[in-house]
């Protein structure tokens, strides 16, 4: 399948811009952690003007070793869980949301293809949590698309959950 969204747009999108005012609106600040989305999240979120207001940064963790030393996922769950796991991706969550003084962060770890995949992993497996003050939460989702569909489809899903999140809250 290809990617039914250009990775690089000109314009934002109505979820970017939706978020950043819902952002602004409460007033909160967001971090991201993402290692198959590759900091397409972040890119997204900067597409929107002025939203240095509300979004502080990224950490791009693709490797083990990054997630470990600096969001502080611990080894055992890298180890016993994968880096693809509900529970590495709630600990990436935690530690953006830590290391970068965030009121939210959103965390994506995934295996976007087109290698990587096994039978319990399989390719487009991706893990998404949002960690808050008082909420945490992760979704599991498999994309069906190519690596770069994965990757937005990710993306879409992240932004989502940010969205869904802020709207629970209310102003």
């Amino acid at each position: 399948m290809t990617n039914p969204q250009p990775l690089m747009t000109d314009q934002p999108t109505s979820l970017e811009v939706t978020v950043g005012r819902l952002l602004r609106q409460r007033p909160l600040t967001l971090a991201t952690a993402e290692s198959c989305t590759g900091g397409l999240i972040g890119h997204r979120l900067t597409e929107v003007a002025g939203s240095s207001a509300y979004f502080l940064g990224g950490i791009i963790a693709y490797s083990n070793k990054v997630k470990a030393h600096l969001l502080g996922v611990k080894p055992e769950t890298l180890e016993v869980h994968g880096a693809v796991s509900a529970e590495t991706a709630i600990e990436m969550a935690r530690g953006a949301r830590r290391a970068l003084g965030a009121d939210i962060a959103v965390s994506v770890t995934g295996i976007a293809g087109p290698d990587g995949g096994t039978a319990d992993k399989p390719i487009g497996l991706t893990y998404i949590a949002l960690a808050a003050a008082h909420d945490e939460r992760v979704e599991r989702f498999v994309w069906d698309q190519d690596r770069v569909g994965n990757k937005w489809e990710s993306s879409e899903a992240a932004l989502r959950m940010i969205q869904d999140y802020l709207l629970r809250v209310g102003p």
